[in-house]
């Protein structure tokens, strides 16, 4: 298992902490947007007085409240095509060992959610990486470089949209491309889609389930994590109208008894949350995501694409090492008793060797904070003894 290079520094960020510094969270997308009253409200008011399983699935009624909220973002699905989850993770990891064998290959353009290769190595399934780079701000990859890279062990496609870490929206016409491969090789396109009210150019993202002709290749990963602020919660979700696929999905999940009681109680409750809310939101967010990228491109050597979603953002610092920058920084440096936690983007890559000069931030914080972080950053890299030219 391969650390993970959101969370790997946390020891660093402690002992910062202990020392009297502030720490300025950037690596992890931990919202600090409220989530909807609505969901807690319905857990303190819950009338139970047995907290018991869920069924394997989920509850009915959840399933039945999320096959209309997929109606209104334009996928038909029915409850039995909805496999509720333990987090969006754990229906990734589901997907992999229901469709994949082990050392299987699924296809994935890099950079990626860092704990793919986690999930990926708890399935023994081989990810084969095709390389997005910084100075295109992340564009899909031609469907050339995917073509060249099936082989007869190839069995899936894994995009993210908008993305982790990148905040790349991918467009109608590079799904609909990614789709024509996907049904020449017979091919699962698993598509995790948890940042999708999160797009700030145009209307929201298609969904893969909206995609004509996937009926048995489409594969929805979801998560109510980011959709609600409800990290917490751990309730995301398996899609598929692929009835074998789903049922090997079940055995899994029956297999590990049922997902959390109390927070479906909330995520079902959340998907009455107005849709003022995801405008109210998307709204705090362009404004942090502003502040960051053009507080970042600002400083001397540094390139931050401006993301088109989600909320991250890649970018390239003229340093030696992320690694080793952002332990620096946590371990020795400070501006006015305050540092910036990070995280080295190079752990978003399968490829070895690459991304080693980029980091990941989320802008999950309000504008005054991350603007606090922009001026360490600045800082920092004027006093950091890796600087590259």
């Amino acid at each position: 298992m391969p650390d993970s290079p959101i969370r790997k520094l946390a020891r660093f960020a402690n002992a910062a902490k202990a020392a009297g510094r502030e720490v300025i969270h950037l690596n992890i997308g931990q919202p600090d947007i409220a989530t909807p009253q609505v969901a807690w409200d319905a857990v303190r008011n819950d009338p139970r007085t047995v907290l018991e399983y869920s069924p394997s699935e989920g509850f009915a009624s959840y399933r039945e409240g999320l096959a209309k909220y997929y109606a209104s973002v334009g996928v038909d699905v029915t409850p039995d095509q909805i496999l509720v989850t333990t987090g969006g993770s754990e229906a990734l990891v589901f997907a992999f060992m229901a469709c994949l064998n082990p050392g299987d290959e699924v296809i994935i353009p890099e950079p990626f959610y860092a704990n793919y290769n986690g999930f990926a190595a708890m399935a023994g399934v081989n990810i084969v990486p095709v390389t997005a780079n910084i100075d295109d701000a992340f564009a899909l990859p031609e469907m050339s470089a995917f073509a060249e890279r099936i082989t007869p062990r190839t069995r899936a496609i894994l995009v993210c949209t908008p993305g982790n870490p990148t905040g790349k929206v991918y467009s109608n016409e590079a799904l609909a491309a990614l789709a024509d491969l996907v049904k020449e090789h017979d091919l699962f396109l698993f598509a995790d889609e948890v940042y999708r009210e999160f797009a700030y150019e145009g209307d929201l993202p298609r969904s893969v389930l909206a995609l004509p002709g996937l009926e048995q290749n489409a594969v929805l990963i979801d998560s109510v994590s980011k959709r609600y602020s409800m990290c917490g919660a751990r309730i995301g979700a398996l899609v598929t109208r692929n009835a074998d696929l789903y049922a090997a999905a079940m055995k899994f999940a029956m297999a590990r008894l049922s997902p959390p009681t109390l927070a479906q109680i909330a995520a079902e409750a959340a998907l009455q949350t107005p849709p003022a809310y995801f405008e109210e939101v998307r709204a705090a967010y362009v404004a942090r995501r502003d502040a960051l990228v053009d507080g970042l491109n600002a400083i001397d050597g540094v390139t931050c694409p401006r993301p088109g979603g989600a909320f991250y953002a890649v970018a390239r610092f003229p340093i030696d090492d992320a690694n080793r920058f952002c332990q620096w920084l946590l371990e020795e440096f400070a501006l006015d008793g305050a540092t910036v936690m990070l995280a080295p983007n190079s752990g978003f890559y399968a490829t070895p060797g690459i991304g080693l000069d980029e980091v990941r931030m989320a802008y999950v914080l309000e504008v005054p904070k991350i603007e606090q972080a922009v001026a360490i950053l600045q800082a920092a890299l004027a006093a950091y003894p890796g600087r590259a030219n």
